[in-house]
């Protein structure tokens, strides 16, 4: 039996309107599973319904991606929001998603909130209690998928929720295990090779390099690719090919 076993996972459906964004078709051909976007930071009705029928055509498993209501953002500013508000915005995205699903003959496999609610909730321990009760209230099977060591992670756990710990490929880490923010010079790695040997690392060693130079235990259950990017479908699959010569078997948990 294979001794690593990772999930690669994807955004995905972050096309709205007369916009598109990402290259869908072409990226879930190297990814396991597919976070999709629900309508507020990205997406539309129309997105999620085209998003959840090819995910399916390529059995990839297909989870929730729920953010703030920042379109124009594409969800990455912070937001004075309530435990309350989150709640209700998590609920609200994923059972719309989850229609969808269902629609489909099949249903959601696991919950990743978006951007800034995604950060907010790594550290903030009231919006991480509200949106593992959110995933808890729609559906005590799917799977919470939080930043390794966050307080998301912790608090689905303490709600019985099974999680994935999610560590990033393409993002540089701080030596309290939390991503440097994007507005920071270094917050990107856009060497792809750079980028794998710190994937392959955080999976067979469970360490990452950080910026001041120490190393940082993670757990790595879930590796995200970013699907918005210029190379993103190129990066894929070179992630994909590596991860399996390294003798790292890839399948969504």
């Amino acid at each position: 039996m294979n001794q690593y076993t990772v999930d690669l996972n994807c955004d995905m459906g972050e096309s709205y309107g007369a916009w598109r964004m990402g290259n869908d078709s072409e990226l879930l051909n190297y990814v396991t599973s597919a976070n999709i976007a629900c309508g507020y930071h990205a997406g539309d009705p129309s997105t999620m319904k085209k998003t959840v029928r090819l995910a399916l055509e390529k059995g990839v498993a297909m989870g929730a991606h729920p953010g703030l209501p920042d379109l124009s953002g594409f969800g990455r500013r912070e937001m004075a929001v309530s435990a309350e508000e989150v709640y209700d915005m998590v609920l609200y995205q994923a059972g719309a998603l989850a229609a969808f699903a269902k629609a489909e003959g099949t249903r959601l496999h696991h919950l990743k909130p978006h951007g800034a609610l995604y950060n907010m909730a790594a550290t903030n321990v009231e919006l991480a209690q509200a949106i593992a009760e959110a995933v808890y209230k729609l559906d005590p099977e799917l799977i919470l998928y939080g930043l390794a060591g966050s307080e998301l992670v912790k608090a689905g756990e303490k709600l019985g929720l099974q999680t994935a710990s999610e560590v990033f490929a393409d993002r540089t880490y701080q030596q309290d295990g939390s991503l440097t923010p994007r507005r920071h010079p270094n917050a990107l790695i856009v060497d792809q090779e750079e980028a794998v040997r710190q994937v392959v690392r955080m999976v067979k060693e469970g360490k990452v390099l950080s910026q001041q130079g120490d190393e940082v235990p993670v757990k790595a259950d879930t590796v995200c690719v970013h699907g918005d990017g210029p190379h993103a479908r190129a990066f894929a699959q070179l992630i994909r090919e590596r991860l399996l010569a390294e003798g790292i078997n890839l399948t969504a948990r």
